[in-house]
């Protein structure tokens, strides 16, 4: 395992990195917010249940999640740049074979497993790549990155619908999986931070508590679990991944409830996506003044969101539905610009990597019952609302979560001397996780 510079570079090629996060991102996360365009074409093509088509994404979702402590590992004994490239080819391969059209269970092997196996191997190293290149400016450089979900949902709504209208939905799904072949390209591009070579000198000054975190930072510390207010922040995680992955998804079958036109319903996403990029940009910027804790802003954003998804059934008319997706969709991003940030402030960036992925892992579970779970409630109401109703319950209760989190971080603040509380906001990267 290579040791890394002690400082975050805090600039520089660290652009480079943000920049490429930025287009890793737009082509996984921003695929699977417009996959509810899929939705209604897929169910009608296999003639199956609402609850049954929502599985599709449900597995996408968990296998999204599952993977990220096997991409984490990965990383730290290959490095980032490699796992970023198989991602690529695995989620172009999902997409390839999911365009053949073949039976239902092809289906969930390749949009389930391959296309979120993909996603999770790009995902979760280009997050932690961008975690080790910045300090000082790491919020608002992981609000520029994760924008690119939202920059490209932008485009993607009328895009995917124009594809499926003139390709049909198999088509789309062919195109799509070539454009995210661009994935191993963002991949290659993330060059690991320079190793700081240690002269004799300098070795023997290294204690044995040194010695044992730089070699905590090459093994994925399972250890982490133990910690309480990680363990609260998995709960969190679990129900927010819950309420996250329904609206999406049920957005435009609701709004074509309603008797809009196809387009009029993509266009929601659109917007919803442009709201969502403002709210991450906003909340990088005002977590990076740290007027508040980043803890504080997160519980007060997604209560905020789970109160607006409980109104939106309130909105029967597309300017209507519009109003209550913007807000939606700016404090989704709010919540998603600070939720992953957070995890240094509990468990430091030397165990960020290892924390992520049991972020993740854990997570998946909310992420694979929330959508079925919605659509067993569609199904059995016969109405759309159901499912932004559980949405809103999840994610308001996920924010009581946050608070013990807060109050447990906090204490052990008050408790630690002060050079040691400082590194729980910004800690100096001693040996990197960054592997070549």
């Amino acid at each position: 395992m290579k040791r890394y510079s002690n400082d975050p570079p805090d600039g520089g090629y660290g652009w480079v990195v943000v920049t490429s996060a930025f287009f890793i991102m737009g082509l996984t996360a921003a695929v699977f917010k417009n996959f509810g365009l899929f939705f209604l074409e897929i169910q009608s093509h296999y003639n199956i249940l609402t609850s049954t088509t929502s599985w599709l994404t449900s597995t996408t979702i968990a296998v999204f999640h599952l993977g990220a402590p096997l991409a984490s590992t990965l990383s730290m004994q290959l490095s980032q740049r490699t796992v970023i490239i198989i991602g690529g080819l695995l989620a172009a391969s999902g997409m390839i074979i999911a365009s053949l059209g073949l039976s239902l269970p092809w289906m969930y092997l390749s949009v389930g497993v391959l296309q979120g196996l993909g996603a999770s191997f790009s995902w979760l190293p280009a997050n932690s790549m961008v975690s080790h290149y910045f300090g000082r400016w790491r919020p608002i450089a992981y609000a520029i990155s994760s924008s690119g979900e939202c920059v490209f949902a932008i485009g993607f709504g009328p895009f995917f619908q124009w594809l499926i209208d003139s390709y049909s939905w198999q088509g789309a799904l062919l195109i799509i999986g070539g454009l995210q072949l661009n994935l191993c390209v963002c991949g290659a591009l993330m060059k690991p931070l320079p190793s700081a070579q240690p002269s004799i000198q300098d070795k023997p000054v290294l204690d044995t508590k040194e010695e044992s975190r730089t070699s905590n930072n090459s093994i994925f510390q399972c250890s982490l679990i133990q910690k309480p207010e990680l363990l609260l922040y998995i709960m969190f995680a679990i129900l927010a991944a819950a309420g996250f992955f329904i609206p999406p998804l049920f957005l435009v079958p609701y709004a074509n409830s309603l008797g809009m036109e196809q387009y009029w319903a993509a266009s929601i996403l659109s917007v919803l996506a442009l709201a969502d990029l403002l709210g991450r940009l906003s909340c990088g910027w005002l977590a990076n003044l740290r007027l508040v804790r980043n803890l504080q802003l997160l519980t007060m954003v997604v209560t905020a969101l789970g109160v607006v998804l409980l109104l939106l059934p309130i909105a029967q008319s597309y300017w209507g539905i519009l109003a209550f997706s913007s807000l939606y969709g700016f404090l989704f991003g709010c919540v998603v610009a600070i939720h992953v940030t957070s995890i240094v402030d509990i468990v430091g960036l030397e165990g960020f990597d290892s924390a992520l992925g049991l972020f993740m892992l854990f997570r998946s579970s909310g992420g694979f019952v929330g959508p079925p779970a919605a659509g067993w409630l569609v199904d059995w109401t016969h109405d759309y609302s159901a499912s932004f109703y559980l949405s809103g319950l999840s994610l308001i209760l996920s924010g009581v979560f946050v608070v013990l989190v807060d109050r447990l971080v906090e204490k052990k603040k008050l408790k630690l001397p002060d050079s040691c509380a400082e590194t729980t906001d910004y800690p100096i990267l001693k040996a990197g996780s960054v592997d070549v």
